[in-house]
């Protein structure tokens, strides 16, 4: 029965991952606004699901998900193609973002947001087009995110250098941006690193640095990510400066 064992290790080590959280919401629910919590039955049911899903999605992540993201590197590495890698780095930051639930309701408010204001016209056609235009304007800037990550891994450039170029890139754009797109530019830098986005973009730097010769997984496989959650801020505002 070693799937069981396995079964409760994982749940346990979900359990624990959430404790913290469960103790915190406690706390300042029964200490501090010394309320009892609405719907406890369904409370305990979501945390449940919370713990299961939270344990089946860790273990997924161990068989499938790295693994592929690994092994889709070394098949490019010994391909030999630039082309066919970068346009799969592009491609698979692109399709992961542009389907990332975080993004399309933040996309959705914020056409609301616009509309109310009068940013835009308020109308159904007009929020639909703007919420599509920040979605895929957002995946863009992950796409090629995840491009520029992959080229400083073949090239071995600095990472800290061309770090500090973008954010010094954001200062610069922002103070052309419009006031309204400035927020939802910075919140979209976060919003990109989705659940499916970040173990599969892992898995290409550290499969590719290990594929490549004189490249280190641990300092050249990561840090695509950071590029993923800077890009989007640029390419939102300049979007915003454009419509």
């Amino acid at each position: 029965m070693g799937w069981v064992t396995a079964l409760f290790r994982l749940i346990s080590d979900s359990a624990r991952d959430l404790l913290f959280i469960v103790v915190v919401i406690a706390f300042f629910q029964l200490v501090v606004l010394r309320q009892p919590f609405p719907n406890l039955p369904g409370i305990l049911m979501g945390l449940l699901f919370s713990l299961f899903g939270l344990a089946l999605f860790v273990r997924g992540l161990d068989l499938g998900l790295f693994p592929l993201g690994e092994s889709m590197a070394n098949a490019f590495a010994r391909k030999g193609s630039l082309g066919w890698l970068l346009t799969f780095a592009f491609a698979l930051g692109f399709g992961t973002t542009a389907a990332e639930p975080a993004l399309i309701v933040i996309a959705q408010e914020a056409s609301n947001v616009a509309s109310q204001a009068g940013a835009i016209e308020d109308s159904d056609q007009s929020r639909a087009s703007y919420a599509l235009g920040l979605r895929f304007t957002v995946a863009l800037a992950v796409g090629a995110a995840i491009v520029i990550g992959v080229w400083r891994i073949l090239t071995g450039w600095p990472i800290h250098l061309m770090i500090a170029f973008g954010y010094i890139l954001i200062v610069v754009v922002t103070l052309f941006a419009p006031r309204e797109i400035i927020g939802i530019a910075y919140d979209a830098g976060g919003i990109t690193t989705s659940t499916i986005t970040v173990p599969l973009v892992t898995a290409l730097g550290v499969g590719l640095a290990s594929s490549i010769e004189g490249r280190n997984p641990i300092s050249d496989g990561f840090g695509l990510i950071a590029f993923a959650s800077l890009t989007p801020i640029i390419f939102v505002m300049i979007y915003g400066i454009l419509i």
